[in-house]
């Protein structure tokens, strides 16, 4: 699961830095999703460190009388931008300071490579598998590590315009197992319905829009 939409009305690119929180609207699209899973059969819930994901994951597992664990695995990519405003419109791709930074996408240079996001993210789901052997568990990490590690899966390449991903806000992306194999995945947006139109799977980003986005960035 992607974590909810985050209070950060100065619009930082917020990236793996503490103190940020859930909106309100956020909080509501936790409980929504905790209301779409009450019947699931979940007997472990696991979340990136970080308080958005945490608190996301805090409903989902008071459902089902279980604690959040924390695995750092699951935490947002790296960047280097992390602190600063970086928008589209925002004029940052003009910036000399940053072009550096963005020589090389592929990679990509701004931040953690696409493949170590891959092995990281692998040996949690393999752990919360293992957590859950015979049931189900939920995952709260955040947008660019979850549609890195799904691209894989797919076996599609690991650099991509982050305008395609399909991973908007308090989405599901399902992995299934038989044995120790994934033989699928799956999505759904059990908030759809919540989540601002500029802020959904495929949308256009609104002009200035930043908190977790950017080239090859997540939230």
């Amino acid at each position: 699961m992607r974590h909810g939409e985050v209070e950060n009305p100065q619009g930082i690119l917020y990236g793996r830095l503490p103190g940020y929180h859930l909106s309100d609207l956020g909080r509501r699209m936790a409980e929504r999703v905790a209301e779409h899973l009450a019947g699931r059969d979940i007997t472990h819930v696991v979340a990136s460190p970080l308080e958005r994901a945490q608190e996301t994951a805090s409903p989902i597992a008071k459902a089902h009388g279980l604690d959040v664990a924390s695995d750092e695995r699951l935490i947002e990519a790296e960047n280097i931008f992390q602190g600063k405003t970086f928008g589209v419109g925002d004029g940052a791709l003009r910036r000399v300071a940053n072009w550096p930074h963005l020589r090389n996408p592929f990679r990509p240079s701004w931040g953690e490579p696409y493949i170590d996001q891959v092995v990281r993210m692998m040996a949690a789901l393999e752990a919360a598998r293992d957590a859950a052997r015979g049931h189900e568990a939920l995952c709260v990490s955040h947008q660019l590590p979850i549609w890195t590690v799904r691209s894989f899966v797919e076996r599609r390449r690991l650099w991509h315009d982050p305008r395609r991903r399909q991973c908007t806000l308090a989405s599901l992306t399902t992995f299934t197992f038989v044995g120790d194999r994934i033989v699928s995945v799956g999505y759904s947006e059990p908030a759809r319905d919540l989540v601002p139109p500029h802020l959904r799977a495929g949308a256009k980003p609104a002009r200035g829009q930043a908190g977790g986005s950017g080239p090859g960035f997540g939230a």
